[in-house]
């Protein structure tokens, strides 16, 4: 399952957005509304959004092009990839996609939801950047 969202542009440096996507406790400022418990971890974050199960991501790989968040769930097979488009020097375009492997059954559960949620990450990171 591939969900992506729309693509915008920040008034900031790919290197800014870098050096704030290493860092686990700077997603807590990026989470929609409705978020319940977020708590920060060595390597990532774990949170909770009103109407969804708890999630634990870990930061897989930032580099100055893509921030990569995976499962830190054995049971769940899934990334979040942020593609940095570097348009100028104080500018990026960012795009963000989830892939997940899932059953059909958990898929037709969870479509809405991530697709809602990567969209609200989105409309976050353009409100918190411009």
């Amino acid at each position: 399952m591939n969900l992506e969202a729309r693509k915008i542009i920040v008034n900031k440096s790919a290197a800014e957005l870098t050096e704030l996507l290493k860092t686990p406790e700077n997603y807590k400022a990026l989470m929609p509304e409705g978020l319940q418990t977020f708590e920060t971890r060595e390597d990532g974050f774990k949170f909770s959004l009103k109407g969804m199960p708890e999630i634990a991501l870990k930061i897989a790989e930032v580099t100055d092009n893509k921030a990569v968040l995976k499962s830190a769930s054995s049971s769940l097979d899934f990334e979040l990839v942020t593609h940095l488009t570097k348009l100028s020097e104080a500018q990026t375009e960012i795009q963000m996609i989830f892939e997940g492997k899932f059953n059909p059954f958990i898929k037709m559960m969870v479509e809405k939801p991530l697709q809602n949620f990567i969209n609200s990450l989105t409309d976050k990171i353009e409100q918190t950047y411009q």
